[in-house]
């Protein structure tokens, strides 16, 4: 097997395992359309107002990762999941949606 076909399956089952994350804490969730990319083929499509990139890498430009999300979050907010072997599931987002959702809990008060 390649390089190139390991990174994928290992994105996949990154896929999957995110998946599965927004699942056990009640949401609907299901893995996105891999073919096209853009605001209709996020990694993990779910009903939270977030386009969610996954990434399970050891070594993460985080940098580049939140880029791709913003170019392709269409209307829903950019997030990206990442993890590294044996790690946690760490959850990065621009400022700007960091604050929207500070302000959104603070008129939920």
């Amino acid at each position: 097997m390649t390089k190139g076909i390991n990174s994928r399956q290992k994105g996949a089952r990154g896929e999957r395992e995110w998946r599965d994350r927004l699942i056990a804490h009640g949401y609907d969730a299901r893995r996105g359309q891999q073919f096209s990319g853009g605001p209709d083929s996020p990694d993990v499509v779910c009903s939270l107002p977030f386009h969610f990139e996954v990434k399970r890498v050891e070594k993460l430009n985080i940098e580049n990762a939140v880029t791709q999300s913003e170019g392709e979050c269409g209307d829903k907010m950019p997030v990206v999941a990442h993890k590294k072997n044996r790690g946690q599931w760490l959850v990065t987002m621009p400022e700007r949606v960091f604050f929207s959702l500070l302000k959104d809990k603070e008129k939920s008060i």
